[in-house]
């Protein structure tokens, strides 16, 4: 996927009972780093089987300007959606939750903005009890405390819980993509059972041109609730050309 160990550092502390990681781009690995996601970026727009039809059946001229229709133009929203495929791809690579949804796939427009949790990420263990990453992604050419704080509202928005929208959204795409195991877990959880805080993990999830480590720190340090926090800050040292660089590559 995005293969984060190839073209960063990465280090850990523990803030109060809580991680904080940090993703350190390295300057001369941008390139291949700018390749790889490119690479990977494709599949959270469209299910790799749709393009695979397309090229058989099309052509790649038509397959390209296919998925170039779901491919956002603006600046901004470039930003955000790189943001949360960054976020998901290192949820799936670096920790035990590995089900879910690519949700980028059901946007209503290509320059529009999702509502609802940006990564909901999930894992059944041993005796099939659900737990669930909830997480928020910002990104910022130069990270701020007051959007970290957005971040952190959000996470502790509905009791800090996941939405009951956000749940049965995955569910209902999960029934398409044949994971009937996890929706029945899903439906069970929201529908009888209820969610505890104790099945959730919160992740805030930042993508920046500086380093916002102490930001965090701050804002971490200052968190008073009772549900498992980890944090990631990602520093690419050209935030704005990086995007850039990956959409072209994409776009070609």
């Amino acid at each position: 996927m995005t293969r984060f160990v190839e073209w960063c550092v990465e280090t850990e502390s523990a803030v109060a009972a809580h991680k904080l990681h940090r993703l350190d781009a390295q300057s001369p690995k941008i390139p291949q780093a700018v390749k790889i996601v490119a690479d990977a970026l494709p599949s959270f727009y469209v299910v790799p089987s749709r393009l695979a039809g397309l090229l058989a059946k099309l052509g790649k001229p038509a397959a390209s300007d296919y998925l170039n229709t779901k491919l956002p133009m603006t600046k901004a929203i470039r930003s955000g959606d790189l943001g949360e495929i960054l976020c998901n791809a290192y949820v799936l690579e670096s920790t035990h939750f590995k089900r879910g949804i690519k949700r980028l796939r059901w946007k209503d427009h290509r320059e529009m903005s999702m509502r609802g949790e940006d990564v909901l990420a999930f894992r059944l263990d041993a005796k099939g009890g659900l737990h669930i990453l909830k997480a928020e992604v910002k990104s910022r050419a130069s990270m701020t405390s007051s959007v970290i704080g957005e971040a952190r509202a959000a996470l502790s928005y509905n009791n800090e819980l996941p939405s009951p929208h956000a749940i049965s959204f995955v569910a209902d795409r999960l029934g398409e993509a044949c994971d009937v195991d996890l929706r029945d877990a899903l439906d069970k959880a929201q529908l009888i059972g209820g969610l505890k805080h104790s099945q959730v993990t919160h992740m805030l999830f930042t993508f920046s041109g500086g380093n916002p480590s102490n930001l965090l720190t701050v804002n971490l340090n200052g968190y008073k609730g009772i549900v498992r926090q980890q944090y990631v800050a990602l520093t690419v040292n050209k935030h704005q050309e990086f995007i850039r660089s990956v959409f072209e590559m994409v776009s070609k």
